[in-house]
Order: C-alpha cells, then structure tokens, then sequence
C-alpha cells in the first residue's frame, strides 16, 4: 500500500509538471463578453471572391455546388457577379415591448443620435428587432455586439452571432432573445452604449453611439 501512495503522489506531480504546475480550470463567465480588444483581434480569413468565382470554385462537386445555389437563392448572379465585397445596410432598430406601440429609433447617418436616444421602464421585458439588407456578396459571420457604460464604469457587455447570409432583395429580419431592464435605485438614470454590426473580417457596417435612460415609468 506504501508504493501505491507513492505512485499516486508522482501522477499527481507529472500532471502538475506538464500543466506548468497550475491545475486547469474552467474559463469564467466574463471571459465569454466581447470587448473593444476582442474585436480588434482578428483571424485573416484570406481574401474575398466574388459570386460568380465561388460559383466556377469546385463546380464538379455536385454536392457544393447545390449547396452553393441553395445559399445564393434566387440572387441574380449576373448582376453582382463581380463585386467581392458583401455591404449590409441596417434598415430599421425597433425595441419590442409587450401590449406597448412599438419604439421605433431612427438611425441618423453619422450614428450618434443627438441626446437621449430612448428610454426605457425598469424591470421591463423587451426584445431588439432590427432588419437588414445584404447585397453584393455573401456575408459570412454577421454579429451584433452591446456595451454600456453608466457613469463612465462599463455595467453591461454582449454579443451575438447572426449568421452567414446572401443577397436578396427583401430585407432581413432578426429579433433578439428577450432581455429585462435592471430596476431599483440605482438601476435607474442614463446611460451611454456603443452598438456594432461587424463580420468575421471585423468589417462595421454599423456602428451607434447613443445616451438611454432608464426610469420608473415608459417616456410619455
């Protein structure tokens, strides 16, 4: 029984050894936010081809090939056949409440709304419904991504993965899981956010800065 402590006692130190000597853990909760420095460090994922090139690009596999098509949709292939760059253009920001009219924001072309951009009632439920329009190309990794600041101190931060998506002529139209305004004391009072719509290249398409509050009661 000696030896088997023994043999038990080196195990351990080899597996500390080869882990540097620190057991390994979990990642915590916070490192799964998006920060400003996440973004900004990217994977080249090489350059972009156009539509019809991805079409030509192993057109003897019949399988790719259907798949391809069944992405693209009904785009026009000769229309943006030689565009490599995707554009996506934000359409609308609605926030969605329950048994409310909707608060519809309108989204100025510098994207900072001038003041208090909206306001919202605390301990509320509501949901983020935008659309959006993609042309030219093919969109690969469109995310959404959320930070707020309430008196200079970030309180909140957030991403979301969209999806890859084609050209077409009608919009898009994404509604955000549901989310419930903080409330009591110090929840309420405003607050500064910086919202973003990138791809996997990190290329913004849209990006809003903007004030909201949050108070007792909806504005009137």
């Amino acid at each position: 029984m000696g030896d088997d402590k023994n043999e038990a006692k080196d195990e351990k130190k080899d597996d500390a050894s080869e882990s540097g000597g620190v057991p390994s853990t979990e990642p915590s909760e916070s490192s799964f936010y998006a920060t400003d420095e996440d973004e900004e460090a990217h994977i080249e994922l090489g350059p972009k081809i156009s539509i019809r090139e991805q079409l030509e690009k192993d057109k003897d596999d019949e399988s790719l090939r259907r798949w391809k098509e069944q992405l693209l949709g009904g785009v026009d292939v000769n229309e943006v056949a030689e565009i490599e760059e995707p554009d996506v253009k934000i359409m609308s920001l609605t926030i969605v409440v329950a048994d409310r009219a909707d608060i519809v924001l309108e989204i100025p072309e510098s994207g900072h709304p001038k003041g208090l951009w909206f306001t919202l009632k605390e301990g509320s439920k509501y949901n983020l419904r935008f659309s959006f329009k993609i042309s030219n190309n093919i969109v690969c990794g469109l995310k959404y991504t959320n930070t707020v600041w309430k008196k200079g101190i970030k309180v909140d931060s957030s991403k979301q993965m969209l999806g890859t998506f084609s050209p077409q002529a009608e919009p898009y139209i994404h509604v955000m899981t549901e989310e419930t305004t903080p409330s009591g004391m110090f929840a309420k009072g405003s607050y500064s956010a910086k919202t973003k719509f990138l791809d996997d290249d990190n290329k913004c398409y849209l990006e809003l800065t903007y004030t909201f509050d949050i108070q007792k009661d909806w504005a009137k």
